[in-house]
């Protein structure tokens, strides 16, 4: 028979992701109270967050497949019931869930993305609808690249990959670096959103990165120590880089939404978050707020319509100022016609 050691307990989580105006959003719940009775004092404030992503574990006699399981915590906890949904990635960590460091089971997780038009969760349910762009600031390029970015985050995580005695692991984060962080004449990619996380992580710089090291530190173990980096200089870039959120669930986010940003290229995935009548205006600010960076107006217009990826419904646009704009719908056929329908990821303005 298995051991405690042996005990194994698998959790079901959600990104559901809307844009409301120009604001990507995720939807997030109050997250379990995980504390530890020896989690006192100066580890309780890093392990506290008011935001978790929709989550429960899968049970098999009342679930019939994870998916189902999952769209059963999802409405139970937020009210809202999901359409189409994608399995993304499964999380096993070792102490990823901090109560497996008190001899509580290894959680692995499987994270799913769905795409929905925001609804307001159910008043009873403890849920809101949060900008993506608080978890993740340095990804939203919109007004031109964040000043913090080259101000603090850049510096620092160069003098990280520097830190190490070893030469080749010197040269390999370097690399890493300049790669995710657009260092060293590399452009900046938007699809690297996950490895910009990890490398955070990596390097000390993210709030859960210091949860889990006085996690293991309170337990008496040595992992998760972070070198190379003065504390007060690390927890002045922790404040810089957004909102933590609950166990890895800011990992599985950044998965979700570099899962989301690649499919812009080769999947029309924009108009489920879209109404079946929009105009161009509309659909310009969607994906601006979903790849954090700006188009050119007459460019993004003359790319849908040469490639006929959207129809002039012959209606207009009621309200607003000035004569109102044309409504347009996802034309379905371009899914028989090619094989690769997306519209593609602009790429944000460089630096001069």
């Amino acid at each position: 028979m298995a051991g405690r050691a042996d005990a194994l307990s698998i959790g079901l989580n959600a990104v559901i992701v809307a844009v409301t105006g120009e604001v990507p959003r995720v939807l997030t719940v109050e997250p379990p109270k995980l504390a530890l009775p020896d989690q006192a004092g100066r580890t309780a404030k890093w392990a506290e967050t008011p935001y978790a992503l929709p989550f429960g574990p899968f049970e098999p006699r009342r679930h019939r497949t994870l998916e189902l399981g999952l769209r059963s915590w999802v409405d139970e906890q937020t009210g809202l019931a999901l359409g189409h949904v994608e399995q993304l990635y499964t999380y096993a960590d070792r102490n990823r869930d901090p109560r497996e460091l008190a001899g509580g089971p290894r959680v692995v997780s499987i994270g799913y993305l769905a795409l929905v038009r925001e609804d307001a969760p159910q008043e009873d349910t403890k849920s809101e609808w949060c900008d993506w762009y608080d978890f993740l600031p340095w990804e939203d390029w919109r007004a031109g690249r964040p000043p913090w970015v080259d101000e603090v985050i850049r510096p620092l995580m160069w003098r990280w990959a520097e830190s190490s005695s070893d030469e080749e692991t010197r040269r390999g984060r370097g690399e890493r670096v300049s790669i995710a962080f657009a260092n060293n004449g590399a452009a900046w990619d938007p699809v690297r959103l996950l490895e910009r996380y990890e490398l955070l992580y990596e390097a000390g710089l993210v709030a859960e990165a210091e949860r889990d090291r006085l996690l293991a530190k309170s337990r008496g173990r040595t992992g998760g120590r972070i070198g190379g980096l003065p504390h007060a200089e690390r927890l002045n870039a922790i404040a810089a880089t957004g909102r933590p959120m609950s166990l890895d669930h800011r990992r599985i986010l950044a998965t979700a939404l570099e899962r989301l940003r690649g499919k812009l290229n080769y999947r029309p995935v924009v108009f489920e978050l879209l109404p079946e009548d929009f105009t161009l205006f509309r659909l310009q600010r969607v994906i601006e707020a979903l790849a954090g960076a700006e188009l050119h107006k007459q460019n993004f217009r003359r790319l849908v319509t040469n490639t006929r990826l959207v129809e002039a419904t012959g209606g207009r646009e009621s309200g607003g100022r000035g004569r109102p704009a044309k409504l347009y719908r996802f034309r379905r056929d371009v899914l028989l016609e090619r094989p690769a329908p997306g519209i593609g990821m602009p790429a944000p303005k460089q630096p001069d």
